[in-house]
Order: structure tokens, then sequence, then C-alpha cells
């Protein structure tokens, strides 16, 4: 275990265990026979003391003697000292078992729950960590457990930092002292408490972790606690807007159900519900967004009251992602109309993050509606061709700066000592000697520097990235897919860094009404990111890429049309995240793996929500019940969606039955695998 290579035993040594073995199954024995029949005299507690100092690893016997104590507690008369003797031969029995073995899980579980009763002396414990920490400086364990004494004895989190300089001060690679540190800095950076502000705190502890890198660049501590503070450099604690569409002064063309016509270079949206999605994006997963947080100044009617829905897994009530949905056509008359609206986000208390902070940085954005008079239903419904129809974006045309925001973040944040502390950071890790660490830590920090950094520097540092991302999937063939994934954020954060670059892989399609479509295929993409620069996107073609998964693309509310062909999907599990896409009409996800691996590691590791009781069901799974059983992932997801074309050949699922079964489960379907159907 942990590289140390097993021992054969000797004869005498063999001998030894068994005869071990032999006493600890006789014990075990009438332990259990006392412990069935609750019996707790000083005998019997006496028997389970011997099995612990042989076995501290037996829960049983530890719970049995919480027990134990319980019921000689309650047969005493309150008598303190009575009390105090009784819980500190608890303590000593601990204390024994962990000389046998240190790690044992329920000796220190067992100290705590003694500790809990309140009659014991803490004062000890302390300097009996002490002691057992030299021993073993970096078991986590005792680290556990000298927070747990630390916040009973009130001692002051500046003193126990202290002590973690002493400790890392005398052992560089002590991970759990510096991962003590980093819980003991974030409480003290979260509060302020004197000294502890981060503009000053931070740049100070980079200079400490320095000395343990450039000690010994091959231990891992200390680059675990730079990552750490590279975190604490780059994220802000209260949550910020990054993102919303409509964006900021930019224009929208609503229509009322389907379009042959050509609209303006405005970006156009169509509804047969006559509504249209507010998204806004967050820079973490926040709660509390609704009417009374986020408020809506509009002539269109019936808008007065939006509800606001998480955008989350699991019917999560936390998201970076929430919307809702502005009616545009209601009993009064409205076309042919101009509206203004205005959003005002943060208006009032209330939007808070998951780890407790509250959005105090209040944004308005105004964006104008123009709605068209209602356009008829075209009778006859073409294919949506992937090559045919589009036009390249102008390059100098300002639309795109009204379509999407940018970096609005950064605006909102004091990036001045971040930029400085990074900017030294990676003046120093250049001297250091190629090393896989050292390229990651590099990287790590250009992307750091890229993300605050001006429009005009930012693809210097992702050139750079993508290099060493490069070299490093070259070096260590062990973490490839890891490089390979952030190579691709940096690869999307490159193309979304400015409009120049976004607006070489921005197409119109005239077929669509002058949809946005966005091309990112042929790039190896392994991981899908900067989603929330890209919330005006309506097509997008991903194909030709490397995806596992369409995990982030359910921010993209506005998306119609989506080619995923010719990736490495295995399964309709993977394109979960589509279901929140309200607006897809359009799936292309021909050319995969899907139903090739014989054993989907999500049907492995849960079996069909179709077996439980719970699982609502519509009326295709009620009358195909062994397809919808058969093919559970696709159907969870292809029946929340109201498709128009899907494309699914080239996978080993594709088939008769399968085609058949996907009519049932989406009745709206139109054409399938390039071949219109007969309705």
């Amino acid at each position: 275990m942990h590289g140390r290579p097993r021992k054969a035993y000797k004869p005498e040594e063999e001998a030894a265990s068994a005869a071990k073995a032999a006493k600890l199954r006789g014990l075990q024995s009438q332990f259990m026979a006392n412990h069935h029949n609750k019996i707790y005299t000083k005998e019997a507690v006496d028997l389970s003391t011997k099995l612990l100092e042989i076995n501290p690893e037996a829960y049983t016997a530890w719970n049995y003697r919480k027990l134990a104590v319980e019921d000689k507690l309650s047969r005493i008369e309150s008598d303190p000292d009575l009390v105090k003797t009784i819980l500190d031969e608890e303590l000593r029995v601990v204390e024994s078992a962990l000389k046998q073995n240190f790690k044992s899980y329920g000796a220190w579980h067992h100290r705590k729950w003694v500790l809990s009763k309140g009659h014991s002396s803490v004062g000890n414990e302390l300097r009996l960590l002490d002691q057992f920490q030299k021993l073993d400086t970096r078991n986590f364990h005792a680290w556990n457990y000298r927070r747990f004494v630390v916040e009973l004895t009130k001692r002051s989190e500046q003193d126990e930092l202290e002590y973690t300089d002493d400790m890392i001060g005398s052992d560089f690679s002590n991970y759990s002292a510096w991962h003590n540190r980093s819980v003991l800095l974030s409480s003290l950076l979260a509060r302020k408490a004197d000294g502890f502000l981060p503009n000053k705190k931070i740049p100070d502890e980079y200079k400490l972790v320095q000395n343990a890198i450039f000690t010994d660049e091959d231990d891992q501590s200390g680059w675990f606690y730079h990552l750490w503070l590279l975190d604490q450099t780059v994220n802000v604690e209260t949550p910020l807007l990054t993102s919303s569409w409509p964006s900021h002064g930019s224009r929208i063309s609503l229509y009322a159900g389907c379009s042959n016509g050509s609209f303006s270079k405005l970006t156009t949206f169509g509804s047969e519900s006559g509504s249209f999605p507010l998204v806004l994006y967050f820079d973490q997963a926040v709660g509390g967004v609704s009417s009374s947080t986020v408020t809506i100044d509009s002539e269109l009617k019936g808008n007065e009251d939006l509800v606001w829905e998480p955008v989350s897994k699991k019917n999560s009530q936390v998201s970076c992602v929430w919307v809702a949905r502005l009616k545009y056509i209601s009993s009064e008359p409205c076309f042919g109309k101009e509206y203004k609206v205005k959003v005002r986000v943060g208006n009032s208390p209330g939007i808070v993050s998951s780890r407790g902070f509250n959005f105090s940085a209040s944004y308005e954005f105004v964006f104008t509606a123009h709605v068209h008079d209602t356009v008829e239903e075209s009778s006859q419904e073409g294919i949506v061709s992937w090559t045919d129809g589009f036009d390249i974006w102008d390059a100098e045309s300002k639309d795109l700066n009204a379509l999407a925001t940018l970096d609005r973040s950064n605006a909102q944040m004091d990036s001045k000592w971040r930029q400085e502390a990074i900017a030294e950071e990676i003046d120093l890790f250049r001297e250091l000697p190629d090393s896989k660490i050292g390229k990651l830590t590099l990287a790590r920090l250009l992307m750091a520097k890229a993300m605050i950094s001006d429009d005009a520097v930012k693809g210097v540092h992702y050139n750079e990235i993508l290099e060493l991302y490069k070299d490093l999937m070259a070096l260590d063939s062990s973490h490839y897919q890891y490089y390979k994934d952030e190579h691709s954020v940096a690869l999307l954060r490159k193309v979304t860094s400015s409009t120049e670059d976004l607006s070489g892989h921005l197409f119109r399609c005239r077929n669509m009404n002058n949809s946005v479509c966005l091309r990112l295929n042929n790039l190896s993409l392994s991981r899908i990111a900067s989603v929330e620069k890209l919330l005006f996107v309506q097509m997008l073609d991903l194909s030709h890429n490397e995806l596992h998964s369409t995990e982030g693309l359910e921010a993209m509310q506005l998306l119609s049309c989506l080619n995923l062909s010719r990736n490495r999907i295995r399964s309709f599990s993977a394109l979960d995240s589509l279901r929140h896409l309200k607006q897809l009409r359009v799936l292309d996800v021909s050319h995969n793996h899907i139903g090739e691996h014989s054993v989907d590691t999500t049907r492995y590791l849960c079996s069909s929500p179709l077996s439980n009781s719970e699982w609502p069901q519509d009326e295709v799974g009620s009358q195909m019940p062994s397809l919808a059983t058969k093919y559970w992932d696709a159907y969870f997801v292809l029946r929340d969606l109201n498709l128009k074309q899907l494309d699914i050949t080239g996978n080993v699922i594709a088939g008769d039955e399968f085609s058949s079964f996907v009519l049932q489960v989406v009745p709206k379907l139109v054409w399938l695998d390039g071949k219109k159907l007969e309705i």
C-alpha cells in the first residue's frame, strides 16, 4: 500500500498471527453475547477493553461502550466527580487503542463523543495531540480532531495559524498542515479579521509556499496549496452576474409561430407559446432569484410576476443559470411595435450563493423588443442542412457587441492586486526547470491572468496556454484526458475572448430567419466551456470533435439546432442537459458511440428508473414498457424535447426497433435520419 511492497511472513510470525486471530475470535464471541444481552457489568466492559486493545477498529465494541457509559450515567445521581471518573476511563481506553493504531476511525470518533458529554477537561487534549503529532505529523485523523478540540476550547484561529507555521517549518511536505492552514485562512479572510485582507495576506502566502516548492519541487503538498491560493486570487466570494440574454443595449425581433420570411440582422426569435427566455448567468451557483429580487419594467402586458427557475440537475434550487419566460403575445394587440424592457437584478436583498454570500453588485440592463405580426406556419417544413444557406459574419459589423456581453465580471472586482500577484508568480515559475507540475502551474497562472486581463493581451496568453497543454499531453500520457479537457477550455476561452475572435466562427443562416450559427467543428474539443458568452447563439455546430457529454449547453436557452455528429458520446445519458432546452428542434447525434458498449456505467451503477414505481410514466411508457425500460436513458431525454428533426445514424443503437420507439416518444418528429416521415 502507498508504494510499499508486501513482505513475506516468517514461520514464527505466521504462528503468532494465528494465535492472535484465535484469541480475537474467542473475545469476539463472548463480547457479542454480552452486547446482544445488554450486559454492562464491569467484567463485560473489561472484556470489550481487551478486544479493543487487540483490534481498535472493532466499531461494534466502541458503540457497545457508548451504551455502557449511558447505562452507568443513568444509574448514578448527579455526582460530577463520578461522572468525570467514568468518562476519564473512556479517554484512557481510547488513548491505549490509539497507541495500537493511530489511524483508528472508531477510536477518534469515540474520543469526540466522550468530550462532547461536557464533563471532561479539554485542556489536556492539545498537549496529548502534540505528542501524537510528533509521531506522525501528517495524520489527518489527528488534524481533524485538533480542529474539533480548538472549537471546544475557543482557541483563536490566529494561534492555530502560528501552529501550522511551526509544523510546515519543520516539514514542508506536511500536506495536513497546509490543508489546515487553508481552512483557517478561509475563515479569517471571510470575516476580514485584523491583518487578514486578501490583497495583503494572499501575496504573503505566495512567498511562504514558494519556499516549499523551490526547496523540493517533487513534493506535491506545496503545489496543492499554491493551487488553492490561485483560486483565492481569481475568485471573489460574493456572486457576480457574468452575462445575460438579452444583453444590455441589444435589439431583438420577436414573432409568433414559424416564419418563411427574412427579418433584419437583429436577433430573431420565434415561439409558438408567445414568450421568450430571459437568462441570467452568475459566476457561481445562487438561490433566491425571484420576482422580488429581479424586477422587470416593460409595457409588455402579463409579466408582472415572472417565475424564475434554476437550470440545474435533480431539481436543485441553486444554479449558475436562471431563466424566466417573458410574454410578448397577449389578448391586447401589440404587433408591429417596439418595447423597451428594463431588468434590475439584485433590486432587493435575497440572492445568495450556495456558500452563503449575498449578491451585492446590483445590475441593470435594458434591451429593445420589436414584436412582429404573426407569421403563418409553413405547410412544408424543410430539412435543416448544416452545409447550405449560411452567410459569413461581417467582422466589421457592430452587431456582435450588442449580442454578446463579454467579461462583465471583471469590471466588478478589484483586479489590480490580483494581476500583480499573478504576474509575479508567472515570472517566478518561468525560471523553474521544465517539469510536469511546473508546466501545469504555469498554464493555470496564465489562464488566471487571461481571465482578468484586457482583451488586447488575452490572445497571447491563450496561445501559450495551448502550447503548454500540448506539451503536457505528450509528456504525461497517464493524465492525457485531463490535459485534453483543459486544452479545450483554453481554446474556447480564446475563441470567446474578443468579438474579433468570435466573429470568425459566426454565420447567419438564411433558411432559419438569419439565425445566429456558431461553428466550433473540427477543433478536437473534449469539453464544453465559456457558454456564458454564447447565450445569443441559436444554431451550434460541434461536429467532428471528441465530446463525451453536452454538460454546459443547458445555459444556451435560445438553441434551436444542434449538431453533435461524429463525437464520442456513448449514451443518451450524456445528453441529459439538453432536456432544459425548450427551443431545441433539430438534433444530430449521428456517428457517435451510442449503444456500442454493452455495459453502460450509468446502467451499472443504478437500475432503470422505470423500475421505481414512484417515477411518473407517460402514455408511451405505459404502452411500451419493455422498450421504455430497455432504452430508458433515451426515453427520459427525448420525451422532454420537442424535436422536429433527429439524426441517429451511425450509432450501434440505430435500427428499426429504436426508430419505432423514437417515433412514439417524439410524436412531433418530421424528419428522422434524413428521411421525411409520413404523417
